[in-house]
């Protein structure tokens, strides 16, 4: 890994760790074992390197939700294998920690990869709400979009919710219940399950609780 890279990285790590008033230059160069001159070849400032860790902290993380919702099988079944991820439901999501920064929520440029971050996040599951129910697979009641929105809402409140209660069971159950009303819309409506079949809400898969990176 490059001095840039390194720098980077390290910017990222301490945002989630400190904040951004707490990311120090000082702290950027020691935990990159960088030096100043370093820092500022590559950079013009805090800000602008704290620009490159957002962004790619964005990037990141919606390339993990693509690997799920780009996935094969049926529109709810990606929905499901997103939600069901295995997560640092802990450490909470890397992108939607930085909407409680008020240094960053303050910064235009700061701010904006986030909220593009979720605005593509709501937009992919709007369409393959939309998918389902264009197949048949949702009824035709459901707002892909207000649904959308939901899910999302689902999964960062998980996240606090998990803080809250310091176990990653209070995400696990946000998202059991994201899926049982998501399954109350399938079309037809899903019949009472045997004791031998799987219904979409069932079982979980827990998150890690992982309090590390």
């Amino acid at each position: 890994m490059d001095t840039r890279e390194r720098l980077i990285e390290s910017t990222r790590e301490l945002l989630w760790e400190r904040g951004y008033v707490g990311t120090s230059p000082k702290a950027i160069q020691e935990r990159s074992r960088a030096g100043q001159g370093s820092m500022y070849h590559h950079f013009h400032g805090k800000p602008d390197l704290a620009l490159a860790a957002i962004a790619r902290s964005a990037e990141e993380t919606r390339s993990r939700a693509e690997a799920e919702l780009d996935g094969p099988g049926s529109a709810a079944g990606r929905i499901a294998a997103y939600l069901r991820r295995e997560r640092e439901a802990l450490r909470g999501c890397p992108v939607g920690r930085l909407t409680q920064d008020p240094d960053v929520m303050a910064d235009p440029r700061l701010r904006a990869p986030v909220e593009e971050y979720f605005t593509w996040l709501t937009d992919r599951l709007a369409g393959l709400l939309e998918q389902g129910r264009a197949s048949g697979e949702l009824g035709p009641g459901l707002d892909p979009e207000a649904t959308a929105a939901a899910l999302v809402a689902v999964v960062q409140g998980g996240y606090v919710l998990a803080r809250a209660a310091g176990s990653a069971e209070a995400y696990a159950r946000a998202v059991d219940g994201a899926l049982a009303l998501l399954t109350a819309h399938a079309h037809p409506p899903a019949r009472p399950a045997e004791p031998s079949e799987r219904p979409l809400q069932e079982p979980s898969a827990r998150p890690l609780r992982k309090e590390g990176r």
